[in-house]
């Protein structure tokens, strides 16, 4: 059984429908690519899997290692190990890093019944997860994303996932906006992290560039709100070569 099963979820925001009966999973130790252009509905299955208050699912299930999610808040899907890296972090100007960063830290530990982190604890904790992501330490006295460049925004958000040690990430078009330096920055973050924990990792994209540095096991097509073609690694290579149009074609070709 996978760790998370999406089961014919549709979803709608307001009076638009956007998912249309999709079928996903994604399971711990493994490397799931979710591609398709711009429009598909990939980050609205990212929303939906972290309980959006703005999306409505009217039909489907999600179910986390066994558990139907669907009604659950995004607080107790982070909580049972669901994480999810945004497009878009949110600027909270005020609120430093550090104090975010321990606040976050003692609401998962509250939830598995353990004590507040002590702050020497703490220190060590971050130090060495700024470490292993290659985060530079003047980054804890700053505000949350408060002036951050995209790269900067991405950076942190894998440093949430080293401490959060998650057990499924959904990495929302990780790469969205970044430069070379800083996406390969963020891959290593990413690769070293997945292989430190066992992590599983849902990664949502419409490009190929980051799959060369995360490395796809499998690899889902999304259109129209669904999932149109699944396979291997060898589907980014299609895409490389011939684009989104010949998938699309193939789809109708079938109907």
């Amino acid at each position: 059984m996978a760790d998370l099963e999406i089961k014919n979820l549709h979803a709608r925001a307001g009076e638009t429908q956007i998912l249309r009966g999709v079928d996903l999973t994604s399971s711990r130790g493994e490397v799931h690519a979710l591609m398709g252009p711009n429009g598909s509905g990939k980050s609205t299955l990212a929303n939906a899997i972290m309980g959006h208050p703005g999306l409505e699912v009217t039909e489907g299930q999600i179910l986390f290692k066994g558990q139907d999610i669907t009604e659950a808040s995004p607080d107790e899907r982070a909580r049972m190990g669901l994480f999810m890296a945004f497009q878009y972090p949110v600027a909270i100007p005020g609120v430093t890093i550090t104090r975010y960063l321990r606040m976050v830290q003692n609401a998962h530990r509250q939830a598995r019944g353990e004590e507040e982190i002590s702050l020497k604890d703490f220190r060590q904790l971050v130090e060495e997860a700024m470490e292993l992501t290659e985060v530079p330490r003047e980054f804890s006295s700053r505000y949350l994303n408060d002036g951050f460049s995209g790269g900067e925004k991405k950076r942190l958000e894998v440093l949430q996932l080293a401490l959060q040690q998650p057990e499924i990430a959904v990495l929302d078009e990780t790469d969205s906006g970044l430069d070379i330096d800083a996406l390969n920055t963020v891959a290593r973050g990413v690769n070293t992290v997945a292989k430190r924990s066992d992590l599983g990792v849902l990664i949502i994209t419409h490009y190929q560039r980051i799959l060369h540095l995360i490395e796809p096991s499998r690899v889902s097509i999304m259109m129209d709100g669904r999932i149109v073609k699944s396979g291997g690694p060898e589907l980014v290579e299609r895409l490389e070569r011939d684009g989104y149009g010949s998938i699309r074609d193939e789809v109708a070709a079938s109907a």
